[in-house]
């Protein structure tokens, strides 16, 4: 599927919202002044946190953002009818106090279940390509529907399943036909729900303030400190780069090896030997709101998991090469962490459940 970016530039209010490059600069008269840019899809614009970077952003052609198609979303993401029993609604794993996890190591699905894995962040989809901690959904469309029919998790045995009972609800089949001119689809399904998620954004961190904005109060002296360690004795940027704080990409840490319940990851999708134990690099925007953390849920905190990078990670056959003892002080250490806690930022707040579900 090919993706395209629909970005525009405007004047608002006497502010300029830059449409291409990095983040806007912010004023020169006052560095902390917010400022954002827009990303105008079809008919709808979406404003970005100042920090996030609209050059990125990733919409398919065939789905362009709809105010509609969005609301419709929104109601599909936190329905608990969307589950075999009634219980289990995508909001459930993806929750904004815990910026848009669970907080639990691994998440809960239908009738208690246990999954493997925790649940990754929701938010800045609109920059991703590939979905899920191993990247088996090319799109975020792809993944939206994907827990629908995973048996742990919302229980379908088929789409054709969820989709009959989507259809006894009057109001979803009106809604679909407002939208999308047709009734009920899985693809449909969807389109509503990923564009619902590209609205779920966390950017205007202290950090970007700091960083981008010339802010130079926005952090503590601990945590600038702890920035340059990111930058350059921590080795943090070598995954956890860019705007947000991701490469994108699929690197072996060591997890489970020391345990001996290794997960494959990326291996599962590939069949690459090379892809053994590999998993996302994670977004680092809103980290300490996020915990537990590592595909597995095994730290509660990032003093945990800074120490884990700093002893190396685990070795094993199939560790990433950039995963290397960092021989980092106590001092370093705690500065590294009170920047992570700095990224902490703004626009994910606003996703909240509909007012009422269709009836």
């Amino acid at each position: 599927m090919r993706a395209t970016r629909f970005i525009s530039s405007m004047v608002l209010g006497g502010m300029v919202l830059f449409g291409l490059g990095g983040a806007a600069p912010s004023s020169a008269a006052d560095p902390k002044a917010d400022t954002a840019t827009q990303v105008t899809s079809g008919e709808y614009t979406l404003q970005l946190p100042f920090g996030l970077d609209p050059g990125s952003v990733v919409i398919p052609e065939d789905n362009p953002l709809t105010k509609d198609k969005i609301e419709l979303g929104r109601a599909l993401f936190f329905d608990k009818r969307l589950s075999k029993d009634n219980t289990i609604a995508c909001a459930n794993c993806h929750m904004a106090k815990f910026a848009f996890t669970d907080g639990q190591p691994v998440s809960t699905g239908i009738r208690g279940q246990k999954g493997g894995r925790s649940a990754p962040v929701s938010f800045n989809r609109l920059f991703s390509k590939g979905q899920f901690w191993d990247g088996r959904a090319a799109t975020l469309e792809e993944q939206s529907i994907g827990p629908f029919t995973n048996p742990i998790e919302h229980g379908f045995a088929n789409h054709d399943e969820m989709v009959a009972k989507m259809k006894k609800i009057e109001g979803y089949r009106k809604l679909f036909k407002q939208v999308f001119g047709e009734e009920i689809t899985i693809g449909g399904v969807g389109k509503a729900i990923a564009s619902f998620q590209r609205t779920v954004l966390s950017g205007n961190s202290p950090a970007d303030r700091f960083d981008q904005g010339g802010d130079e109060k926005a952090i503590s002296p601990e945590a600038q400190k702890g920035l340059l360690l990111f930058r350059e004795k921590a080795r943090c940027t070598k995954c956890h780069s860019g705007f947000n704080f991701t490469d994108e990409k699929f690197h072996n840490l060591g997890i489970g090896w020391d345990t001996g319940t290794v997960d494959l990851g990326r291996y599962m999708v590939t069949k690459n030997p090379a892809d053994i134990g590999a998993f996302k690099t994670p977004t680092l925007r809103e980290i300490s709101r996020s915990t537990p953390y590592m595909h597995d849920g095994r730290f509660k905190t990032l003093e945990e998991v800074v120490n884990f990078y700093n002893k190396g990670g685990v070795k094993n056959p199939h560790q990433d090469e950039l995963v290397l003892p960092l021989e980092l002080t106590d001092e370093e250490k705690r500065n590294l962490v009170a920047f992570l806690r700095t990224l902490n930022g703004e626009g994910r707040q606003q996703a909240k459940a509909p007012a009422a579900f269709p009836k």
